[in-house]
């Protein structure tokens, strides 16, 4: 009677234990995705652009998040800071060279806690054929939601600064009162909206 009891108190014990929730998989929506970028101008003002176009995939982990990964592509062709001039000669080879480099991606080799929600995501950048670590600081992701299409959706953003440079991104000319045109130092943010990938066998919803 002991032995019973006791298994039953440990099967009873075993079953109040919730079950890790498995690691979700989620693709990168590019129609709701975008990154931007910032930096001075003549060392008086600042310039943004934007890329239109982030693809990739993302595999949460809520339960050890440093099992998730990510692993993005931004489409360089979708460069746009609005003004057309110099949006060609930032995809010249003075800048981005998108001929020969039509693609930015990265791909995270390390995912940290930083507080409630917060995260720092480290990975490999590639710009211009350059790859250096990175480190992005990562809000989210948000509780899921459903779209009008029935799509499980969540939400992510991240900033990182960088060195223009260290990719090869190396155009410049001085200026006569001193200075620079265009400073090394770029802030990039990176806002995801993020849609559950369909379960195998599963048949993919409408887009919303």
């Amino acid at each position: 009677m002991m032995t019973r009891s006791l298994f039953a108190g440990a099967a009873a014990a075993l079953l109040a234990v919730p079950a890790f929730a498995a690691p979700v998989a989620y693709d990168i929506d590019p129609t709701h995705s975008n990154a931007i970028f910032a930096v001075k101008h003549m060392m008086v003002s600042t310039v943004r652009g934007e890329f239109g176009k982030v693809e990739g995939k993302v595999v949460w982990d809520a339960a050890n998040p440093a099992n998730s990964t990510v692993d993005a592509t931004i489409d360089a062709n979708t460069l746009s800071t609005r003004e057309e001039k110099r949006d060609q000669h930032l995809k010249s080879p003075d800048f981005f060279d998108v001929a020969n480099h039509p693609k930015i991606t990265f791909k995270s080799t390390k995912v940290e806690a930083a507080g409630k929600g917060l995260y720092k995501v480290t990975g490999d950048l590639t710009i211009r054929g350059n790859t250096k670590p990175v480190v992005l600081d990562v809000e989210g992701p948000t509780a899921e939601v459903k779209d009008p299409a029935g799509n499980t959706k969540v939400g992510a953003s991240a900033t990182t600064k960088l060195n223009r440079k260290d990719f090869g991104v190396s155009w410049n000319k001085n200026l006569d009162s001193g200075g620079v045109v265009v400073s090394d130092d770029v802030t990039i943010q990176i806002d995801l909206e993020l849609k559950k990938a369909a379960a195998a066998g599963e048949a993919p919803k409408k887009k919303s």
